[in-house]
């Protein structure tokens, strides 16, 4: 029989060494371990048939000992690692069969995503492991210690008893036995998750167990063992030989045990114990005994079933979080949202069909790093999210990963923006969720969400460009001018160093001439045009924007010298004039009123731009845009401070303005105009005055001086503010009615004399300014050949078909008409011509002239030439000395006004020098310098 034992030993181990041979890596090792320990237990039967055969009946360890020993111990080392192998140990037909099967179904591909069975997971994997050793090892305990109670009760007892030997000498002849039992229980937990692969081999070593069991008591007697002793050995044998070869495919694929398998057997184990127990102490105890032994052992048992009753339910939750993880599965597969688990490493290790909307195949990312899919700027918002989602947990590579092992914060969810790159290279937005996830059995891991969001943000990115940008030209829009304005002076305000920022704004001058010859959709033309012109001369770094209208803006965010932006804006001036625009098949020639501010920040002062908020370099900007369009335009103008307080004052002057048409602060001034030849006055101009406060206070104040002047506001101060805002239009009415009222009680006192009212642009284009002037004459009974319009040359100049027809309007009217300011506007002979014209008013400045300045003498001269030659009545405004009085007369100048005449006065005045008009119009005045009052005409 020992033949027979040896044979099989070594049978075992050659089929053992060469079935290693049909796997690769850890699974051969495995076998190779389980080879050398079939080799030592033949090694051990050798050796006990050399010393004769019988079992040594001494009381210490012999020779013969050591090889079953260490035969153990390679049997535990080999099952130990074919526990733990991975898919490497599976021989190649295998891996070409799993990979079939891993094309056939989504579900075998699922799985095939995963680490293999018993493979040691990244980072959480370990922490899943040791939590498992401890229930593990308490499990073995109880089984080992069960199986050595029931062998006690049933065998060792009886054989202690009968041996008479010590208990230090039995438990040497026990060795054996304990060692196969420690051995057994230790490797429970591990056969328990992975049984297909090592059912045979544990049970080899079960029978082994038995077999010693059985051979203690030939031990301790020194005598052969029993025939059962001899044939088990034989069994174990025959039993670890077919290891290597009864391994199923499904023994790799498949992981089915957990750590309630070995406490459900842990639990069985202590069962058979306890009845053993009670059966023992039901037959030997005494009757006093017999109660405890029952209800100790029904305790026992009770525990027991608790165990199952845990167990079961503890496999109900576990169904349950299975069909979970199931369910997240066919979920991931069927919404258009992409599903990815990583490990703790960041590796794929399962992929959603989803990702084939990117161009990739699921199994092609398995395993592939999820970072080298995120663009490289979004990769610490990826790390920020995974370490939020984790708590405890942080990602691999992470600079704060932790030093030691802790307890786990709560968890919870890192969402984030991304962009992730396609197969074909492009770049995808998307919005991520990343959560902490874990499937039955498997460590902690990564469940990463991707919704496609590239079409929101593009439509996002689409209404901020439209937000910030002009569609007609392409060109940042106010809106964004105001926003980096802001931003460029914070940010000089935080710099190292004073830092200069400028704003340039530019005007289209007399654009709204453009609209309304040519047509809107041209004008829009000739914006788009301007807009390239303007771009092509400023800096590239620097912005230019369309401000709104006919204006644009341009940022110089690091200004250097103020002249250095003066000659920008003379650059735009200068391409704008340049050159005609090409619209519809004509020409449009335009010039530019062009605006200069700067802003210079001095950081050592202050950090923030407090001083220099951003609205006000812009408003700066403006201002002086606008002085330059008051020039004339086609100029630039650099800020100065006195030009915001004009403007200041100029608002406050609109308003009070309207509280003074309602309080009738306005009077009427009269300067007569007679005729050089007689004296006679034949006629007076209005000029209307405004007196700030009230009446009581007006009629106690001189109106020609005194301290009365300091209340009274002079026409220059006022009538630019009232045409610009209109008001020009209401008072001009309010102007002629008065003034057309004095003419005619003039008249009605015998006096043949005449009312000459000026009127503005804006007067005359008003639509019902010819009727307003008929109903006005109706009114008063003014007859029409006594009033005169008088209109400013530089109105004419325009060649304004509006104004022209209105002028004939009224001339059909009967009304007069006078050109005033002749000389000053170019006007063409052909413009005169085309006028109905009656009266031709010289310009003070060339009457300032004569006597002293040959070149104003002749212009004058030609003048009245001019006018007499037209059949016009020429008429001289300014006349302040006696010798322009004479030489004007000498030239044939028909009438004539001015301070040497008389002054302004009030209607009284006028009407005494009407009646001494006989004689001269006045004695001999001072010679007083023309006032602001003579010199400012009134609009109205």
């Amino acid at each position: 029989m020992s033949l027979l034992g040896m044979l099989a030993w070594c049978a075992a181990a050659v089929s053992l060494w060469l079935g290693a041979r049909g796997h690769d890596g850890a699974v051969a090792r495995a076998y190779r371990w389980l080879a050398g320990a079939a080799a030592l237990y033949c090694a051990g039967l050798i050796i006990t048939q050399l010393t004769g055969g019988a079992l040594n009946p001494a009381p210490g360890l012999s020779f013969t000992d050591l090889p079953p020993l260490l035969a153990l111990a390679a049997a535990a080392a080999g099952i130990t690692v074919l526990t733990t192998a991975g898919r490497e140990g599976e021989s190649s037909v295998q891996r070409l069969a799993m990979t079939r099967s891993a094309h056939r179904s989504e579900g075998s591909a699922t799985r095939s995503a995963h680490r293999p069975e018993g493979s040691a997971g990244p980072d959480g994997s370990e922490a899943s492991a040791g939590a498992g050793v401890l229930p593990g090892l308490a499990d073995g305990y109880v089984m080992a210690v069960a199986l050595l109670v029931i062998g006690w009760v049933t065998l060792f007892s009886a054989e202690f008893h009968r041996s008479g030997e010590r208990p230090g000498t039995f438990l040497l002849a026990l060795i054996h036995p304990l060692a196969d039992l420690a051995v057994l229980g230790a490797l429970l937990p591990m056969v328990t998750t992975a049984w297909r692969r090592v059912t045979l081999p544990y049970l080899s070593l079960l029978v082994i167990a038995v077999g010693d069991a059985l051979g203690v008591g030939q031990r301790v007697s020194g005598g052969h063992l029993g025939v059962a002793a001899l044939l088990l050995p034989v069994g174990a044998a025959l039993l670890l030989g077919l290891a290597p070869w009864k391994v199923t495919e499904g023994g790799w694929t498949r992981r089915t045990a957990s750590s309630a398998a070995s406490t459900v057997i842990a639990a069985l184990a202590a069962s058979l114990a306890t009845l053993v127990v009670i059966a023992n102490g039901l037959a030997d105890a005494p009757a006093s005994g017999v109660a405890v032994v029952v209800v100790g052992g029904a305790g026992v048992l009770v525990l027991a079933a608790r165990v199952f009753m845990l167990v079961r339910e503890n496999g109900l939750v576990l169904g349950i979080w299975r069909e979970s993880s199931r369910s997240l599965r066919d979920l991931a597969s069927r919404t258009s949202d992409v599903v990815l688990v990583c490990d703790l490493r960041g590796a794929i290790r399962y992929a959603s069909q989803a990702v084939q909307d990117y161009g990739y195949a699921p199994g092609a990312l398995v395993g592939r790093p999820l970072l080298d899919f995120v663009h490289p700027e979004d990769r610490d918002a990826v790390l920020a999210a995974a370490r939020l989602a984790l708590g405890g947990y942080h990602y691999a590579g992470s600079a704060e990963s932790p030093k030691g092992p802790g307890a786990e914060p709560a968890q919870g969810s890192g969402r984030f923006p991304a962009r992730v790159r396609g197969a074909d290279g492009t770049w995808h937005h998307v919005e991520s969720t990343l959560l902490r996830y874990q499937a039955p059995g498997e460590p902690n891991q990564l469940l990463v969400t991707a919704r496609d969001v590239s079409d929101q943000v593009a439509l996002r990115q689409q209404v901020t460009h439209l937000t910030f940008h002009d569609g007609l030209t392409g060109l940042p829009n106010r809106a964004y001018v105001e926003e980096r304005t802001k931003d460029v002076l914070a940010d000089a305000a935080e710099g190292p160093a004073t830092r200069r920022t400028g704003v340039i704004f530019c005007d289209l001058d007399r654009f709204t001439a453009v609209n309304d010859s040519v047509g809107h959709g041209a004008g829009d033309l000739v914006l788009a045009q301007a807009a390239r012109r303007l771009r092509a001369v400023v800096p590239v770094h620097d912005t230019v924007a369309r401000w709104g209208s006919d204006e644009f803006a341009v940022l110089i965010e690091e200004a250097g010298t103020a002249q250095e932006v003066t000659e920008i804006a003379e650059r735009m001036v200068g391409i704008v004039a340049a050159e005609p625009f090409q619209v519809a098949g004509q020409q449009i020639a335009l010039t530019a009123s062009v605006g200069v501010a700067l802003a210079e920040v001095d950081t050592r002062e202050h950090h923030r731009s407090s001083d220099n908020p951003p609205g006000l370099i812009l408003r700066n900007a403006d201002v002086a845009m606008s002085r330059a369009k008051e020039a004339g335009g086609d100029r630039v103008e650099v800020y100065a401070e006195h030009m915001h307080e004009d403007v200041v004052r100029r608002l406050e002057i609109v308003s009070d303005l309207q509280r003074a048409l309602s309080n009738g602060e306005f009077e009427l001034r009269y300067q007569p105009i007679v005729d050089l030849e007689t004296s006679r006055v034949t006629g007076a101009e209005a000029l209307v005055r405004w007196w700030r406060g009230d009446r009581v206070s007006r009629e106690g104040v001189s109106r020609e001086g005194g301290n009365g002047e300091e209340r009274w506001v002079g026409p220059r101060e006022f009538l630019g503010a009232a045409e610009e805002s209109g008001l020009i239009v209401p008072l001009g009415e309010w102007v002629l009615r008065e003034a057309c009222a004095q003419g005619a009680a003039w008249r009605r006192s015998s006096a043949d004399v005449g009312i000459s009212v000026n009127v503005s642009a804006r007067q005359i284009t008003a639509p019902t300014f010819t009727a307003g002037v008929a109903a006005v004459l109706a009114e008063t009974s003014l007859p029409p050949a006594a009033l005169t319009i008088e209109l400013n040359e530089r109105i004419l100049v325009g060649d304004d078909e509006l104004i022209i027809d209105r002028l004939a309007e009224l001339h059909r009217l009967g009304v007069r008409m006078a050109i005033d300011d002749f000389g000053t506007g170019y006007a063409s002979l052909a413009h005169l011509r085309r006028l109905p014209l009656d009266i031709i008013k010289i310009a003070p400045s060339f009457v300032a002239g004569l006597g002293h300045d040959d070149t104003l003498t002749l212009l004058t001269r030609t003048v009245v030439q001019l006018g007499r030659a037209l059949g016009l009545r020429v008429v001289a405004e300014g006349i302040e000395q006696p010798y322009q009085l004479l030489a004007l007369r000498e030239m044939g100048c028909d009438e004539g006004q001015g301070f040497l005449v008389a002054r302004p006065m009030a209607a009284p005045g006028v009407e005494a020098l009407i009646r001494a008009s006989g004689g001269a119009a006045a004695g001999e005045p001072e010679e007083p310098s023309v006032s602001e009052c003579e010199t400012s005409r009134v609009s109205g």
